[in-house]
């Protein structure tokens, strides 16, 4: 199946493992909270076992080289009029979702250190905020 749309995380590749899981999880987590229309119906198994629903279509998860790489994909989305979803490094070092928002709050866009960006738009505009990025490794 063909969508309209393309979810796009890009994760810095320098970081520890669980790091990349964490920053995935929460970067997917704002898509679905920002896109609610993009979550699927509820599982069921062959027991009639109920399960949450996830999101319904792919997620792509690309690397970064470093920050500048991750500074310029925010870039290219602000001026496409894309909102994305967040996690910067100070992030690491909470404890909260309170405590999240007032690290990013208290650093100006150019100077965030930036780990992961998660984008849900139009498949072609995404392709122009990834230009030059790789699949994750």
């Amino acid at each position: 199946m063909q969508f309209d749309t393309k979810i796009a995380l890009i994760i810095r590749n320098d970081l520890e493992a669980w790091q990349k899981l964490n920053v995935a999880a929460f970067l997917s987590s704002g898509i679905a909270a920002a896109y609610p229309e993009c979550i699927g119906a509820p599982y069921e198994d062959g027991s009639a076992t109920s399960y949450h629903a996830l999101i319904g279509q792919p997620i792509l998860i690309y690397g970064a080289p470093d920050r500048a790489a991750l500074a310029r994909a925010l870039d290219r989305a602000l001026s496409r009029d894309v909102k994305p979803a967040l996690y910067t490094e100070d992030m690491f070092k909470t404890t909260h979702d309170d405590a999240n928002r007032e690290v990013v709050r208290a650093v100006a866009r150019a100077d965030l250190n930036l780990v992961g960006l998660a984008f849900r738009a139009e498949r072609k505009v995404v392709d122009k905020v990834i230009d030059g990025l790789k699949f994750h490794a």
